[in-house]
């Protein structure tokens, strides 16, 4: 039996702000049971849902030292789904009211006592972990660390790491010194073939120079991560790394995503008669925003981030044109406050047909994903993307910018060889996605068939965590042998 730990700053269903939190929690339920023992490490946020802390059982405690001084650490579990969850606790870092804090610095020195921490507990868990698969930025320190001060005892002789990138954006960065003083690292490590970069201690660049292996949440991503455009400053050593880098697209949970049993939306379907029962979803979302009731209207969802990186500087800047075309915009979330008004101004200007709806829940979510026709994701990058795969699922089509894990997914649509499964631009350019979207539209309303069969590619996709485990399987065993 092959011992693998998760360590993550966040995982469901215990606490999640991102996608991160959904292949943290979903992934080691289907790694195969008969060959892997997969657990996960979790700091216990006070912001956790209560009925979620409640069933956290106490194991012990224990004082490390950290940071010039002797720090609590308290070692909680839980088992959920079969898998066993492992939490430190400690007031002072873990108490805040949301999960990230906005000060970098004391983001460091949290993650990076957390980090410790999980290392120092192993030995008093009847685990000891084969490989430790580390996620982002914020656990990039324990390769480090099992390289440096937990290298001597015999308990870490031999453990494996693997470090996946979820989105290279985040770093982990903050002044030599000041890194050098939380971590207790010697200055050996803080050299440019190490953890410093530009000048900053970066902890994710040690995480990737010190891991056995390094992922990333789709192939293409890991491409374009080798290159300065994407590179976010670590090209460089990706480039470097090239031979230990792999990319693994995400699944989703095919259980939970299922539109023929989601009990979120108003009319179950599945392959089988979308045809008839989807647009009964549609003309019920048209009632529940005041949209003109049409089934056969067009309708374009998008739940999102509402930033830069997931296009919507291209959104904006041809937003009035779309509204004249025949077709309704609904959209879900929140974010940069001049896309939250841009919609806004839209859905007053144009109420029939545009419904912004600026919060974020996932009964509407789901709502969405089942009643619109389209999906449109055109991000600047975009790591791997959940969003498209739920729209696949749902039977609704993404319009898609090809990059990372949007390019991996999508198939785009060919009507000479009748292949595709969404729709794709090539170039980061406003015009060309309303191009790519206007294509769309007429393919719904002047060749239905076609449209339909689209539709019919798409929910027949795989894009279940099925697929990924076995990839993830064939890589641990290569590294623990």
């Amino acid at each position: 039996m092959k011992k693998v730990l998760f360590v993550a700053s966040e995982g469901v269903p215990f606490i999640k702000t991102g996608g991160l939190a959904d292949v943290v929690g979903s992934l080691p339920k289907y790694l195969d049971k008969r060959y892997f023992d997969v657990r996960v490490f979790l700091p216990k946020y006070a912001c956790m849902k209560q009925e979620l802390k409640d069933k956290l059982e106490y194991i012990q405690s224990f004082y490390m030292d950290y940071n010039w001084q002797n720090i609590y650490v308290g070692l909680f579990k839980a088992d959920v789904d079969g898998i066993t969850y492992y939490f430190i606790d400690n007031e002072y870092y873990f108490n805040g009211p949301k999960v990230y804090n906005d000060d970098p610095r004391y983001e460091i020195e949290r993650y990076t006592y957390f980090c410790k921490a999980v290392l120092s507990a192993l030995p008093l868990l009847d685990f000891r972990p084969d490989l430790i698969h580390c996620h982002d930025w914020q656990t990039g320190l324990i390769p480090v660390y099992l390289k440096e001060r937990f290298a001597g005892g015999e308990f870490y002789r031999g453990i494996k790491t693997v470090i996946t990138i979820h989105n290279l954006k985040f770093q982990g960065k903050w002044d030599v010194k000041t890194v050098k003083n939380i971590t207790g690292l010697p200055d050996y490590f803080f050299t440019p073939d190490k953890l410093e970069s530009y000048k900053d201690a970066n902890l994710l660049k040690g995480g990737i120079v010190f891991a056995d292996a390094v992922t990333t949440v789709s192939d293409t991503y890991a491409e374009e991560i080798k290159t300065q455009f994407y590179g976010e400053g670590l090209d460089g050593l990706l480039r470097a790394r090239s031979n230990s880098l792999r990319g693994i697209v995400n699944g989703i949970d095919y259980d939970k995503f299922n539109p023929e049993t989601d009990p979120l939306i108003v009319k179950n379907y599945g392959l089988s008669n979308f045809r008839k029962e989807k647009a009964k979803n549609k003309k019920a979302l048209q009632e529940q925003l005041g949209l003109t009731v049409d089934e056969k209207k067009m309708m374009i969802g998008i739940v999102s981030r509402l930033t830069d990186q997931k296009g919507f500087d291209l959104i904006a800047y041809v937003m009035d044109e779309l509204c004249r075309d025949d077709v309704q915009i609904v959209v879900l979330g929140t974010g940069t406050e001049q896309y939250e008004n841009m919609f806004r101004h839209f859905d007053w200007k144009y109420s029939d047909r545009v419904s912004a709806n600026i919060y974020y829940s996932d009964e509407l979510s789901d709502r969405i994903y089942a009643s619109s026709d389209a999906f449109l994701m055109p991000s600047l990058f975009e790591p791997c993307g959940l969003s498209q795969l739920i729209a696949l699922r749902y039977g609704t089509i993404p319009i898609v910018r090809e990059t990372g894990g949007l390019k991996d997914t999508v198939v785009p649509y060919n009507e000479y060889e009748g292949v595709g499964t969404g729709f794709s631009f090539v170039n980061y350019n406003a015009h060309e996605m309303l191009h790519t979207i206007r294509y769309a539209e007429k393919i719904y309303y002047d060749r239905r068939r076609e449209w339909n069969k689209i539709v019919d590619r798409a929910m027949a996709a795989d894009f279940s965590w099925q697929v990924s485990a076995g990839k993830y399987q064939e890589m641990y065993d290569w590294l623990i042998g």
